[in-house]
């Protein structure tokens, strides 16, 4: 029987709290980082929030303000955040300046290794919205990317911009993954341990389609792809590598179909699968097992957007937000082992 723990990380009934992101500290604090706004579909008050826990997740620090209220355009949208080979941690969000989430900006801040001490935000060059985590390759170089509409074919493509020297100077933009037929966006670049990075993307047509993947041999300056993954209706794929060499992907399922709020997604799911599967183009090729995770009650359900870490001892810590009981949403978290994927053998 799984053993999925449930944590309740903020829940505020004057607020829509959304689109949470999680990193894991040297000293074994957790981080997280999230929106706090008026609502999904209304942004004229916005601002980012953090929170930690000094227990794994069981228990959680009353949530403190990030950035400053905004009042209408422009408004921080989504963050992540992540951890530096060097233990300082970093954190990511866009700038939506337009309608439509339009006219989308990406700064970044640096924080110290327990997060005590943050920089004030630095403008990048990309462009788009919904960043990836900043990612850190072996060899030092940082990846950035986010999504927009390529204004010339109106396709929604993925795009990064790399840097060899800590942010200083950026290089790109580089597409990612761009398809006339999809729209392809709300990318998660994977480093595998020979080099190859894999970008796991959502199709956001509402037709309930694959995941989406791209890959690079190169460092991220050109890739292949968009090939098809067996993870049917995926939305807002997070990719990571678990101590085992396989790989976790946590995403939203959005099974297409009329709808919006409350009829379009209700669950959220997390997958399992290795390596090889990550690198074969053919979707045939490639295995993938899928856990549930969590369900949304709520008749305006709304959840999905996550981020997880690994502890030492193997356990798997995940957050998300999720409408469900909630007057408006709420940041959860969930506690479960790689044995609730798949028993050893018997």
């Amino acid at each position: 029987m799984m053993a999925i723990e449930r944590f309740a990380i903020s829940r505020d009934t004057e607020w829509y709290e959304a689109w949470p992101d999680v990193t894991l500290t040297a000293a074994g604090k957790l981080i997280c980082v999230f929106s706090q706004c008026t609502h999904h579909g209304d942004r004229s008050a916005t601002r980012l929030m953090l929170t930690e826990s000094k227990d794994k997740g069981r228990t959680w620090s009353d949530k403190q303000p990030f950035t400053s209220l905004t009042n209408g355009l422009p408004y921080w949208n989504c963050a992540r955040i992540s951890r530096l080979r060097d233990d300082r941690l970093v954190i990511v969000a866009d700038l939506i300046s337009a309608k439509k989430e339009n006219g989308g900006r990406n700064y970044i801040w640096i924080g110290d290794a327990e997060g005590n001490n943050w920089s004030e935000p630095m403008e990048t060059p990309v462009t788009g919205i919904v960043p990836d985590k900043l990612c850190e390759l072996a060899t030092g170089r940082w990846l950035l990317s986010a999504h927009e509409r390529n204004p010339d074919s109106g396709v929604s493509e993925q795009r990064l911009w790399y840097s060899d020297n800590q942010g200083t100077d950026w290089v790109g933009p580089i597409t990612v993954a761009s398809h006339p037929d999809l729209k392809l966006c709300e990318g998660s670049i994977l480093p595998l341990p020979d080099g190859t990075l894999v970008a796991f993307l959502r199709e956001n047509s509402g037709q309930g389609l694959d995941c989406y993947k791209s890959i690079s041999h190169d460092q991220g300056e050109t890739w292949s792809g968009p090939y098809r993954v067996p993870l049917p209706g995926c939305h807002r794929p997070v990719a990571g590598m678990l101590q085992s060499g396989n790989i976790m992907i946590a995403y939203r399922f959005m099974q297409g179909g009329k709808g919006w709020l409350g009829t379009w997604t209700q669950n959220f799911f997390a997958a399992l699968t290795d390596q090889e599967s990550a690198k074969a183009i053919e979707r045939r090729e490639q295995w993938t097992r899928i856990m549930p995770i969590d369900y949304d009650r709520s008749p305006v359900a709304d959840l999905g957007y996550s981020g997880w870490v690994q502890f030492e001892d193997g356990e798997i810590y995940v957050v998300q937000y999720i409408a469900d009981d909630a007057p408006k949403a709420q940041i959860r978290g969930y506690s479960f082992y790689e044995d609730d994927f798949l028993l050893k053998s018997m």
